[in-house]
């Protein structure tokens, strides 16, 4: 059964969607230089097809990637809220079951402050 505590994992991988590429990096920027996230991704253009308004949507959006420990998950969805520009952003965390230790130490290292 999937447990609601997203710090069951010691690392997780934290997605959301944008309307532009200009929002995408924004946001990636944000969260890293806010030491939220040690790295971001954006991709896109991605389309997305949704439920809104009683009707089904088909839109362009652009996808961001946040890897960071899960105990600043909160703080990094929090962020996201406060930057994004949709009524009901994405916000969702997946757990990361392995990594190398080299790099789950860089992410650890660089989401405290200096």
């Amino acid at each position: 059964m999937p447990s609601d505590d997203v710090t069951a994992f010691e690392f997780c991988q934290v997605m959301t969607t944008v309307s532009t590429r200009a929002d995408a990096d924004r946001l990636a920027r944000s969260a890293v230089e806010g030491r939220l996230a040690p790295c971001a991704q954006v991709e896109g253009p991605i389309t997305s097809t949704f439920w809104w308004d009683d009707a089904v949507q088909v839109e362009e959006e652009w996808r961001v990637v946040l890897k960071t420990p899960s105990d600043r998950y909160e703080a990094l969805a929090r962020h996201i809220r406060e930057q994004h520009s949709y009524d009901v952003p994405e916000i969702i965390s997946l757990p990361i079951l392995a990594g190398t230790p080299d790099y789950l130490a860089w992410m650890r290292a660089e989401t405290r402050a200096s």
